[in-house]
C-alpha cells in the first residue's frame, strides 16, 4: 500500500474504465476493478489517465470515475487522478474536484493545445499546484508535443510544484540527467517496456499498464527491478523478458484496446473502447491473444 507521506509511490495502475454495452460507463464494474487490483497488490490506480479514455468522457462522467475510485479503495490504497485538460483554469477545476473528493495526488500533462513554450509550461503547473494535493508531471512528448526536458523538470520541482515526474520518453538516459539537475525529484516508470531500466535507474514508482491484467506478477516485478539488490535483478530479468512481448504494447497507439483485449482474455472486464478508438485489426487481435495466452500459460497472475 502507498506510503502516506510520499502517496505516489509504487505501482499506480493506469486504470481501463469498462463500459455497458450501449458504452456507457459501467461504474460498478470500475469500482471491483479497483478493488481488484488492490488485492492485486498494487499502490494506487490512476484514474482518468488515457488508458481510461478521459478524453472521450463528459464531465459528469470524469468526476464520478474519480469518486467511484475513492470510494472504492480500501485503506492506503492510493488514487491520483489525471486532470490534463487543454486550459489551465480547467486543469485546476479537475484538481480541486479530486481534492474534493478524497484524492491523494494528482497526474498532469504540461498544457498541449499547442507546442507550449517554457513559462506557458511553468504558469500551467503553477495554476495547479495550488489546489494543495501533491503534483507528479506526466513527460508524454510523443503525443503531447510539449516536451518535459530534465532542466524544465528542475526548474518545476525546484518551485516546489511537482513532487515526481512520469517519464514516458523511452529514453532511460534521462533519469540520470534529471537526478543530477533535480535531486529529490522523484522518477516514476511511465512506460511498461522500460520498466526494468528505470527501475535500475533508480525509479520509485510506476504508473502501469499491463497490471490491470496480471496485478500480482507485474507488482513483484517493480519490486524485483526497483530493490537495488543484484540478486533481485537476476531473478526480474526472466520475467521481463516473458513478459516484454505484452509490455511492449503499452508503448503502442492501440495500448487501449490491446490491454482491454488482454483483460478480456485472463477473464477481467476489459470490453470495448469509445470512438473514436477503432476495433484492432485480425492480425493484431490475433498477436495479443498469442501473447496474453502464452503469460497466462506460463502461470502469471
Amino acid at each position: 500500500m502507498t506510503n502516506p507521506a510520499k502517496p505516489w509511490r509504487g505501482v499506480h495502475v493506469a486504470s481501463a474504465l469498462p463500459f455497458n454495452d450501449d458504452l456507457s460507463v459501467d461504474y460498478d464494474a470500475f469500482a471491483e476493478h479497483v478493488r481488484f487490483l488492490a488485492a492485486g497488490g498494487c499502490d494506487g490506480v490512476v484514474p482518468n489517465g488515457s488508458l481510461g479514455e478521459y478524453q472521450t468522457l463528459t464531465a459528469e462522467e470524469r468526476a464520478r470515475v474519480v469518486e467511484t475510485a475513492v470510494q472504492a479503495a480500501p485503506d492506503g490504497f492510493g488514487v491520483m487522478p489525471g486532470v490534463a485538460a487543454y486550459g489551465s483554469l480547467e486543469a485546476r477545476r479537475w484538481a480541486e474536484q479530486a481534492a474534493a473528493a478524497g484524492a491523494g495526488s494528482l497526474l498532469l500533462l504540461p498544457p498541449n493545445a499547442y507546442r507550449a513554450e517554457r513559462g506557458a509550461v511553468v504558469a500551467h503547473y503553477r495554476a495547479v499546484a495550488e489546489v494543495g494535493l501533491p503534483v507528479v508531471a506526466y513527460n508524454n512528448p510523443i503525443d503531447t508535443k510539449v516536451d518535459l526536458v530534465p532542466e524544465l523538470l528542475a526548474e518545476l520541482f525546484d518551485e516546489g510544484l511537482i513532487v515526481a515526474v512520469k517519464e514516458f520518453t523511452g529514453d532511460v538516459r534521462r533519469a540520470y540527467r534529471i537526478a543530477e539537475l533535480a535531486p529529490g525529484l522523484d522518477i516514476l516508470v511511465g512506460a511498461d517496456d522500460v520498466l526494468l531500466e528505470l527501475g535500475m535507474a533508480g525509479a520509485v514508482g510506476w504508473i502501469a499498464g499491463y497490471p490491470n491484467m496480471i496485478p500480482e506478477s507485474t507488482v513483484e516485478l517493480f519490486r524485483l527491478a526497483t530493490s537495488g539488490d543484484p540478486a533481485d535483478l537476476a531473478k526480474a530479468l526472466p520475467v521481463y523478458r516473458d513478459l516484454h512481448p505484452l509490455l511492449r504494447w503499452d508503448s503502442r497507439t492501440e495500448f487501449v484496446q490491446a490491454i482491454k483485449l488482454s483483460m478480456d482474455i485472463a477473464g477481467l472486464e476489459g470490453g470495448a473502447c469509445r470512438p473514436p478508438r477503432l476495433s484492432l485489426s485480425p492480425e493484431q487481435t490475433d498477436r495479443i491473444t498469442a501473447e496474453t495466452e502464452a503469460v497466462l500459460a506460463k502461470g502469471y497472475k
